[in-house]
């Protein structure tokens, strides 16, 4: 392989989603990166994620999307059910018409899966990614001829430009944009993987399916090829807590649902113990970079899980920062500026639809016979249509591997 075409390497704070599929499109386009994770090892906490198309096209671009296929689940539908009455509100078809119009399909698959197809991907490019983990990045100083990005323990690490996929506590966040701790949200998720033997007979649906009620719902779909189904319950409330991955107990969990019927509350009442997480979330901000630093995924746009759109959008954001280096040709600082003027709206539009989304899932009293009244005629390419502006990829995914730009 040729050299790279950068002498100082990028660096990438974070080897979460983000972090590796920044560093593998880098290796793509020619240039040298190393990620710096904070943890003993690269991992990815969490459970199941839904991939759409748009996420499918950005995986196709790194050249990760067969080795995510191998474990994932290809849906036949979206649903949104009345969680009170157990009516359909929305039933999207997924599947062959759906992959025509999108390119792609709607699949969903254990995060931990599409971590490890990254990490291969950047093992494999060994010669122009490195790896390395206990390395919290604290801090950065802007030189002359790059970044003195400083760590916890003490040590720096200099590159030609830093890109900041280091989470909602972002430290490279924090120095560019200073806003500090993102708010907590008062939606509090409860988390379970369930054995499908396990999950009743008569909800073992091929389907993305979501119970809408008031002010909670819960989603569940099957992973692993069949063998799992990840359960998600979510209560808004302003007394909810700031947890992080706690274990809660279904005495906690199951009397937060008591608006719901029998059948989403049959699937709460299998798992034995949760996991809470509360979620977080920024408002849009105008700028994510500084120079020869910037900030992707997470970092940049932290959402509300709503339209299941986080981990596209850091893919989608690691494929976007790529071609924009290489169309730039190292020239970092106006590299990040034509990434930004690419992503922020697209980001920021999907940040915003999710929290307005959380808005309709968890209407209540007339606003969920209103949302039910409008959706309950919802069909054909109207469905569609209404998904085209997120599922289709950006130009600058179609164009990675042939070494298109901006």
């Amino acid at each position: 392989m040729s050299a790279a075409r950068n002498h100082e390497p990028v660096v990438i704070a974070g080897g979460g989603i983000g972090g590796l599929a920044a560093a593998l499109g880098l290796a793509i386009q020619g240039f040298h990166a190393v990620v710096l994770e904070q943890a003993r090892e690269f991992a990815e906490i969490g459970a199941g994620i839904q991939l759409a198309p748009n996420a499918w096209h950005a995986l196709d671009a790194l050249g990760v999307d067969e080795r995510v296929k191998e474990q994932a689940v290809f849906i036949e539908r979206l649903l949104m059910m009345d969680a009170v009455n157990g009516e359909t509100v929305i039933d999207v078809p997924a599947g062959e018409r759906f992959r025509e119009r999108f390119g792609n399909p709607y699949a969903v698959t254990h995060r931990a899966d599409i971590h490890g197809a990254l990490l291969d991907g950047c093992r494999a490019r060994g010669d122009r990614i490195e790896l390395r983990t206990d390395s919290r990045v604290t801090g950065f100083e802007i030189e002359s001829n790059g970044v003195a990005v400083e760590l916890a323990d003490g040590t720096r690490v200099t590159g030609a430009a830093l890109v900041g996929a280091d989470g909602w506590s972002s430290a490279v966040r924090q120095a560019i944009v200073g806003d500090g701790e993102p708010p907590v949200s008062g939606h509090m998720c409860y988390r379970a993987v369930l054995d499908v033997a396990d999950m009743p007979e008569d909800l073992r649906w091929a389907a993305a399916t979501l119970w809408a009620g008031p002010s909670t719902h819960i989603v569940h779909y099957p992973l692993r090829g069949w063998k799992l189904f990840n359960l998600v319950a979510t209560v808004v409330s302003e007394t909810a807590g700031s947890g992080h991955n706690e274990e809660a107990s279904p005495e906690e969990v199951l009397p937060l649902f008591a608006a719901s019927c029998e059948k989403p509350l049959s699937i709460l009442r299998v798992p034995k113990t949760f996991r809470r997480w509360m979620l977080r979330f920024r408002e849009p901000v105008d700028n994510w970079s500084r120079g020869p630093v910037t900030l992707l995924g997470d970092a940049a746009h932290l959402m509300l899980q709503y339209a299941a759109q986080g981990a596209a959008m850091a893919l989608e954001d690691a494929v976007c920062l790529a071609v924009a280096i290489g169309d730039h040709d190292g020239d970092f600082a106006a590299a990040f500026q034509s990434y930004q003027r690419a992503r922020l709206v697209r980001a920021s539009r999907v940040q915003l639809s999710a929290s307005l989304l959380g808005l309709l899932y968890h209407a209540r009293g007339v606003a969920r016979l209103v949302r039910n009244d409008m959706y309950g005629g919802w069909s054909g390419d109207g469905q569609y249509d209404a998904f085209d502006w997120v599922y289709q990829p950006p130009d600058y995914v179609r164009r990675l591997r042939s070494g298109g730009h901006l």
